[in-house]
């Protein structure tokens, strides 16, 4: 033989082996599981294993499995005591498929050395640099007794499972197709969970996501919606596919229902930006200039058959109650309601508190319960928090700017542009909200952020004719993940 030639290729028998053993020791604790544990215990233990075979044998099943549990998994409580904030540790179905799917892939990588275990992307440096910021200044805050007991660790914990979510998705998509199928099942999970909603509307409670145990959290619910029906707007209007556009209005119509009932007004402040961004971009844009300035000339119509637990959300702004913190704006003569007054105390606090640590904050869940992400990010984190929160959000516009200009397709266009305006919506939501850091909001969130990011390699790679990326068990994987930008 000569010197330089490769030869056939070897066969993957280290892989064949290691599966093996992984599967005769699975069988072997899960056994050992059955007969000691209870029964409630084993079925979640043989359903674990179960999903982390079906994930190490199919990779896209571990996604869908965590898009239709956005919404769809239920919750519970781990334990009576409070950890942070005076709340008690819920702990969601879906946290553990996170774990036993992070598992696999860790498994698979493993097996397969041309799998690689984190795709590289625009967003990585920014991802990274979030999550140091987060451990650095929770860590000093243990150092400093700011932090108590496990808090700390289990909210930073909850921050680095979104991003589990993002290198799942970046990791794991194989072609336009693929993507396309996710998209669907995002808005399936969208459309069950509207019709939840609906069906709690004659109760005459605020709607919230179903699977919230007995107090729901309306707010989370109506920044969901406001992030699918900016994405499904996206969509529609960028499609030329007359169907399509239907659905996606048929949709939206179906979402606006259990979005207006959830009375948030965090959420209802992130519409207007989420339809001038859409304007802005979209190529539709003189259909959507017409139909705002209709909207503009139509409004008193529009406000007049508004429903009325609405209306009176909105005009509850400057209701202020006797004996409860309130505002009062005296230079326009006006007093704001207890929610609202908190929240502006809250911020005047969260000031006050920044100044005496301006660098790294008190650490995460350090400094108090406050319902408004900026000033959140601020008191815990610091300035170094903060800019590391606002370099990751604004490259994650840019990358999806970046793919609105270069893709081709249409459908594929609409998904970047809803995520423009779905996030510009966030952004704004989280005035009133901890938006950022609401499980709810940010697992779809950052499902959208990666098959943003990958539609343009998708798309190159199928103008060249690259064959789709699929990890095979037995032959590697083929059509390895390029993403140079």
């Amino acid at each position: 033989m000569r010197l330089g030639s490769s030869g056939p290729a070897a066969p993957p028998v280290f892989g064949n082996v290691l599966l093996l053993a992984v599967m005769v020791g699975a069988a072997y604790v899960l056994s050992l599981a059955l007969t000691r544990a209870s029964f409630g215990y084993a079925m979640g233990a043989l359903a674990a294993l179960t999903l982390f075979a079906l994930v190490f044998i199919r990779n896209d099943f571990g996604i869908y499995v965590v898009t239709f549990s956005m919404l769809l998994s239920p919750e519970f409580s781990a334990g009576g005591g409070g950890i942070a904030e005076g709340r008690t540790i819920m702990v969601r179905s879906e946290d553990f498929i996170l774990i036993v799917i992070g598992f696999a892939w860790l498994a698979k990588t493993a097996v397969n050395k041309e799998l690689g275990l984190v795709a590289k992307t625009p967003l990585n440096r920014p991802i990274a640099l979030y999550i140091g910021a987060n451990i650095v200044s929770t860590i000093l805050g243990y150092l400093t007794g700011n932090v108590n007991g496990t808090s700390g660790f289990f909210y930073v914990l909850k921050y680095v499972e979104y991003f589990v979510v993002y290198y799942m998705v970046v990791n794991n998509v194989e072609d336009r197709d693929h993507a396309r199928r996710l998209v669907i099942a995002a808005f399936l999970t969208a459309a069950i969970v509207s019709l939840v909603g609906i069906a709690q509307i004659p109760s005459g409670e605020r709607v919230s996501a179903p699977f919230e145990g007995e107090i729901g959290e309306p707010n989370t619910f109506g920044g969901y919606l406001l992030f699918m029906m900016a994405i499904a707007g996206g969509v529609a209007l960028e499609t030329n596919r007359l169907r399509l556009r239907a659905t996606c209005l048929a949709l939206i119509g179906l979402m606006s229902l259990p979005f207006a009932f959830t009375l948030s007004r965090a959420s209802y402040l992130g519409v207007p930006p989420v339809f001038l961004v859409l304007t802005w971009l979209t190529r539709q844009r003189r259909v959507m200039v017409g139909l705002l300035l209709l909207l503009i000339v139509a409004s008193p119509i529009l406000i007049s058959v508004v429903p009325t637990p609405v209306t009176q959300r909105i005009l509850y702004t400057f209701e202020p109650e006797r004996g409860q913190p309130t505002v009062r704006l005296h230079q326009v003569g006006v007093a704001l309601d207890p929610s609202t007054s908190a929240r502006i105390y809250s911020l005047q606090a969260a000031l006050g508190g920044w100044t005496r640590k301006p660098v790294f904050g008190y650490g995460v869940t350090g400094f108090g319960f406050m319902d408004a992400q900026y000033a959140r990010l601020l008191v815990e984190t610091g300035v170094v928090g903060l800019a590391a929160f606002l370099f990751l959000v604004g490259t994650a516009l840019r990358s999806a700017r970046h793919a609105f200009h270069e893709l081709r397709e249409p459908e594929d266009r609409g998904i970047a542009l809803g995520f423009l305006a779905g996030t510009v919506g966030l952004l704004v939501h989280a005035i009133g909200s901890n938006t950022f850091i609401i499980v709810r909001i940010m697992e779809p969130f950052w499902f959208f952020a990666g098959l943003v990011v990958m539609l343009p390699q998708l798309g190159r790679d199928e103008a060249q004719g690259t064959p789709k990326r699929i990890w095979r068990p037995t032959g590697g994987v083929r059509g390895p993940l390029r993403l140079d930008r």
